[in-house]
């Protein structure tokens, strides 16, 4: 049974704890109204981005179908991309060699925002690994590298530790050039990335998007579907095809990976904020159990003393 010194000292150190997760709490929930405006702000800009450049893909599609699998245009004066179109837009052809980018934080203290983000990457990877697939791993954020790099090290090609507090272009502009540059090495054939959408403080959704080649399937409400069967719009180009895809298609890179990134921030801010809330909350119900505790032994030690002293009176 623990002493009236080693009850005190734990809840002075539980008190200690307690101070600490209440301030961590308003941090982040300082934090989190700042990123959540950056999130909602970007996701306008990442989808109407995504959605152009997949109607761009399918309109490709659609023009190699028309013609025989030339694509090339009957009316020379809208686009229909040919099979030389950029590799970002068209990918290798293959489809033996994933590449996952699994975006997570730096720091812990989250909740499961992390490891729930980690377990559907390892999901994928054995279902990929059991369709008879290479797979290979790029960290963003030191967590995921340090949960996955024990069990699928050998498969990590690369890591990016988000080192700036504040989360900018840059990041993900240096994620997309490495990514980019790997793709262009022949080192993978389809990519994708794994991150949080912010959906609230205590909600937050993991979420698959394929970023190499860029794929021509969008997400519809039943109302887009009734106004339009079909993504492929035909487009006229100025100056040339080449230079519009050499300029959109890495931007667009950048675009997805700032947005899954700021999406991820904000996920991470409202999972820290829970978390520290029901810590806070968890240590106040245990100084309450602890001083109870503590009243008992002490009112135990003072009856035993009293019974003491009484017995050595009446033995007098």
């Amino acid at each position: 049974m623990p002493s009236l010194k080693d009850l005190k000292n734990r809840i002075k150190s539980v008190k200690s704890t307690q101070k600490i997760t209440k301030a961590m709490k308003m941090v982040a929930a300082a934090k989190l109204r700042r990123a959540r405006e950056q999130a909602e702000s970007a996701r306008p800009y990442a989808e109407a981005m995504e959605h152009m450049l997949a109607s761009l893909a399918a309109s490709q599609r659609t023009g190699e179908l028309e013609n025989g699998g030339t694509g090339e245009s009957k009316n020379s004066s809208v686009l229909q991309f040919s099979s030389s179109s950029h590799p970002l837009l068209i990918g290798t052809g293959k489809d033996a060699t994933h590449l996952i980018v699994v975006a997570t934080s730096n720091r812990g203290l989250c909740g499961a925002f992390n490891s729930s983000i980690v377990r559907a990457a390892r999901r994928k990877i054995r279902e990929l690994q059991g369709q008879g697939k290479t797979v290979k791993l790029f960290c963003v954020g030191r967590k995921g590298y340090e949960q996955l790099h024990l069990e699928f090290g050998k498969w990590i090609i690369g890591k990016q530790e988000l080192k700036s507090r504040k989360l900018g272009y840059a990041d993900a502009e240096a994620v997309a050039k490495e990514v980019t540059a790997r793709f262009e090495a022949g080192e993978f054939d389809v990519a994708h990335v794994v991150y949080n959408t912010f959906k609230s403080a205590i909600a937050q959704v993991v979420t698959w998007q394929q970023i190499i080649p860029l794929s021509s399937e969008w997400r519809v409400t039943s109302d887009e579907k009734k106004e339009s069967s079909s993504l492929a719009t035909p487009y006229e180009v100025e100056p040339s095809e080449e230079e519009l895809l050499a300029q959109l298609l890495p931007r667009n890179l950048a675009v997805q990976a700032y947005h899954a990134l700021l999406e991820n921030a904000a996920s991470e801010q409202g999972a820290r904020m829970t978390a520290m809330d029901n810590a806070t909350r968890n240590a106040g119900d245990m100084i309450k159990k602890l001083t109870i505790k503590f009243n008992r032994t002490r009112q135990a030690a003072i009856t035993k003393e009293l019974i003491e002293i009484i017995s050595g009176a009446e033995a007098v």
